[in-house]
């Protein structure tokens, strides 16, 4: 078998590989930004923010789907480099059943308590008819997203990754031609925005089933066929991933909370604005990281140390350099990016431009970090993963929004991320140096 991963990456090789992994997340960002964009500028900022109230509830689903998408990643990507080719076809079958089994759950509970959940994620009475016709949207299609997500993962694997773009960038461009036909001439509001984004999950879904039931390449749907320790492996492995994404739901929700106190109805969406411009910017580190993921599982499971520590070198001279890069956008053209969402003058405009500039300082050590979880998934060890996940996307981040704003008012919600990606930072080069003679990474 000629396999895509076995072959041997240089620098530039390395890139192009992720390349398309990269941009495929930019788009995916894409779905959620292009909704909210044209909501705040066709509907109102009003329904901007009962988007971002839904936000934390969409977030579980994404959680369990990367947790099972990466989880099993490692484990199949593995499986092929120690030839184990059958078994891992089986694993990868496997998990696809239990992605469409916990998506149609989740979509059945997601719509019976579509009103006390949003209720719960803090909708007002002004927001709470719009917050449940988003979830109820989006909860319908949760198979679809988690295959969607699934699926960008595999083809990677699969050693096709300009397929998984291609499905990306065609489930974008969808999106924001539906976004426009059913928000400006159909008036259908924040419906129309939440029909436009289940649509591109279905193209991406419905190909990737269609392309594994007959591809013979490397992965194709076979006898499902997985054990529980393999089961609970993937749970533990994609378990960093999860806490990420639940993790930005607890973020999302607890900033909602607190932008409410200080600055009102224009201080969420103003929030709303940051999120959506962070999206699109750690969409750079997350895309390379997963682009990478395969092929260090891949190396690792075979024993090529040597193309090990050249993959990790390049990795993360990449992120380092990419965190600057994306520092220095953030700055000076910060004012821009918010402009996309809100007119200049206006109170969420000014509270969005003055947040962006003091929460950019995150994305000088957001690269590495990222990267470094992505990394000990990749290698299967998923507790280490998780506690560096669990640390910096959730404890610090919580710690200091609990703790700043009593100190600093509303700055002091502006600059819990960035403290607390620079607490991740230091906790990251601990793992690193730690186990850099384990995994002969260095």
């Amino acid at each position: 078998m000629n396999y895509s991963l076995a072959k041997k990456f240089t620098f530039g090789s390395l890139m192009m590989f992720a390349l398309p992994t990269t941009i495929m997340m930019i788009f995916t960002s894409l779905y959620t930004i292009i909704d909210g964009v044209f909501v705040s500028r066709f509907v109102g900022t009003n329904a901007l923010s009962s988007i971002n109230i839904v936000y934390p509830a969409i977030n579980i689903v994404l959680g369990i789907a990367v947790m099972f998408s990466t989880g099993s990643c490692a484990i199949v990507a593995k499986k092929m480099g120690e030839g184990k080719a059958e078994e891992a076809r089986a694993s990868f079958t496997s998990i696809i059943y239990l992605n469409i089994i916990v998506g149609a759950v989740t979509a059945v509970l997601g719509n019976l308590f579509a009103a006390p959940i949003v209720r719960l994620l803090g909708a007002s009475d002004l927001l709470m008819s719009d917050c449940i016709t988003y979830m109820r949207w989006q909860m319908a299609f949760a198979p679809a997203l988690m295959l969607q997500i699934l699926f960008q993962m595999y083809f990677i694997t699969e050693g096709r990754p300009g397929l998984g773009l291609f499905l990306t960038i065609l489930a974008g461009l969808s999106n924001a031609v539906l976004d426009y036909i059913l928000i400006v001439p159909l008036k259908l509001g924040v419906a129309g925005a939440a029909i436009a984004t289940v649509i591109g999950y279905m193209i991406p879904a419905v190909f990737g089933l269609i392309y594994f039931a007959f591809s013979r390449k490397a992965l194709w749907l076979v006898k499902p066929r997985l054990s529980a320790a393999e089961l609970k492996e993937t749970l533990i492995n994609g378990s960093s991933e999860m806490v990420t994404n639940l993790s930005s739901g607890i973020i999302t929700f607890l900033f909602n909370l607190l932008m409410m106190h200080y600055a009102g109805e224009d201080g969420v969406a103003a929030i709303t604005i940051i999120q959506y411009s962070q999206f699109l910017l750690n969409a750079l580190y997350m895309g390379f990281s997963q682009g990478v993921s395969p092929v260090i599982s891949y190396n690792y499971g075979s024993r090529n140390t040597k193309q090990l520590k050249q993959v990790f070198k390049t990795s993360l001279i990449f992120t380092g350099v990419t965190s600057f890069l994306v520092f220095a956008t953030a700055q000076l053209a910060g004012g821009i990016i918010v402009t996309i969402f809100a007119h200049p003058g206006t109170a969420v405009y000014d509270l969005a431009r003055h947040g962006f500039m003091v929460f950019s300082f995150g994305y000088l050590f957001s690269g590495v970090n990222i990267f470094s979880s992505a990394l000990f998934t990749a290698l299967s060890n998923g507790r280490v993963s998780a506690v560096i996940s669990f640390v910096r996307t959730l404890c610090l981040i919580v710690l200091c929004l609990l703790l700043l704003p009593l100190i600093m008012g509303l700055d002091g919600v502006w600059l819990a991320v960035p403290v607390a990606e620079a607490g991740g930072f230091l906790l990251c080069l601990f793992f690193l140096k730690r186990h850099a003679k384990t995994y002969s990474y260095i």
